[in-house]
């Protein structure tokens, strides 16, 4: 099924839930040259192509910008489109980017549209709960869910993902896929299980639920349960070996990709027995998402700015993570703390310049801002228009 009918269908099956108005809009959009019509015809298979055409026509500047995603605090609708102007892939919004009402957030949101033909990316971490950047989210959380029966994760994560859906926002940086059963450690109150099978569950629940309204993501590849500390401030290490791995922290990230997850976060965590550098620089772990657990989407790094903060000063250069994260297999880098106005174009010249010199393939380039259009496209290719309205007939 494709994501614009999924979209349209979820649509209708929550807005008694969300207090949404779900109005089918045309969506076909004129194929690019080059893209035949047996492409054109099948949805998925043109977006694909379409994005293909559209990145072969990129300079390599332009390839470079796309696959980062950029941030900047402010809630100014006018200075945030200037910075996206540059043509960055993405914005991720935090908690200084949500003014005080919807109306607002919606204004915002819309403004970081330049091209109205290839929309960026606008992601959030609403995870509901603990971590939460919208105020209206109410709706149960990781911290009672991991209790309930996984219905009780379908309905919450519906409500949530209409309720990103309809602030204009398109990526949700918001499904907990590690687990662990230690009350003690940093990721506990935000995991959707205490054991494999639970979290599991309750993933690939979160994971349907919301790919109706946005793109989810799995997080943090390959698991911060078996890696104890806060990656925002070091990198946390585990000697797990990949056989043990398979049997526990894998098992909720392959129910995720089995459900339909659009994108996959990489942790700042690091495996020591499977590769000493952290997954979100290892072109080990990309090819383990990729071939050992079939995922084809778009692979996120966590915030590069946590990699700066842990102090170690291999990491110490922004740019050189960039490059590094590009190179390892990440399609799309994102960094927050500690960066400026200037950092998200700076990260793009530095990934450009490696393309280059030749120390970063050109092909990689290619194949990340290829899996970025295309989510860009397909998203922006959905047949639902998401409106609050207080007189909405609930959906039968």
């Amino acid at each position: 099924m494709s994501r614009s009918r999924r979209w349209l269908v979820g649509g209708l099956a929550v807005a008694a839930l969300s207090g949404l108005c779900v109005a089918p809009i045309a969506s076909a959009t004129p194929p690019s040259p080059g893209v035949s019509a047996a492409a054109a015809s099948n949805p998925d298979t043109g977006i694909a192509a379409r994005a293909a055409a559209m990145v072969q026509e990129m300079s390599v500047a332009e390839r470079a910008s796309t696959v980062v995603m950029g941030h900047v605090a402010g809630t100014d609708p006018a200075a945030l489109r200037s910075y996206m102007a540059s043509g960055l892939g993405g914005f991720i919004l935090m908690g200084a980017n949500i003014p005080g009402t919807e109306a607002e957030l919606q204004s915002l949101t819309s403004a970081l549209t330049v091209d109205p033909e290839l929309p960026p990316l606008v992601a959030v971490d609403q995870e509901g709960g603990l971590v939460s950047r919208l105020s209206d989210d109410d709706h149960a959380a990781s911290t009672s869910l991991k209790g309930l029966p996984v219905a009780d994760t379908s309905a919450a994560f519906a409500a949530r993902g209409a309720l990103v859906a309809r602030a204009g926002i398109t990526v949700n940086f918001g499904t907990i896929a590690d687990v662990t059963s230690d009350p003690g450690t940093f990721i506990y109150g935000r995991a959707l299980g205490t054991d494999p099978k639970s979290a599991a569950d309750r993933v690939a629940a979160a994971t349907s639920a919301q790919e109706q309204f946005v793109a989810s993501t799995l997080k943090h590849f390959p698991g911060h349960g078996a890696a104890p500390g806060d990656s925002h401030h070091a990198i946390p290490t585990t000697s797990m070996g990949l056989a043990e791995w398979r049997d526990t922290e894998a098992v909720p990230f392959a129910a995720g990709i089995d459900a339909g997850a659009s994108l996959l976060m990489y942790g700042h965590l690091a495996y020591t027995a499977v590769d000493p550098l952290p997954a979100s620089l290892s072109p080990k772990w990309h090819e383990i998402a990729r071939d050992d657990l079939g995922f084809e989407g778009v692979a996120v790094t966590d915030d590069l700015g946590m990699l700066l903060s842990s102090g170690d000063p291999a990491y110490a250069d922004p740019v050189a993570n960039g490059v590094a994260a590009v190179a390892a297999g990440n399609d799309l880098v994102l960094m927050i703390a500690g960066s400026d106005a200037q950092t998200a174009g700076k990260m793009a010249a530095g990934i450009a310049a490696a393309v280059e010199s030749g120390s970063l393939p050109a092909a990689r380039l290619d194949e990340a801002a290829t899996r970025v259009v295309t989510l860009r496209l397909q998203l922006s290719a959905a047949t639902a228009r998401w409106a609050v309205c207080a007189d909405c007939e609930p959906a039968s």
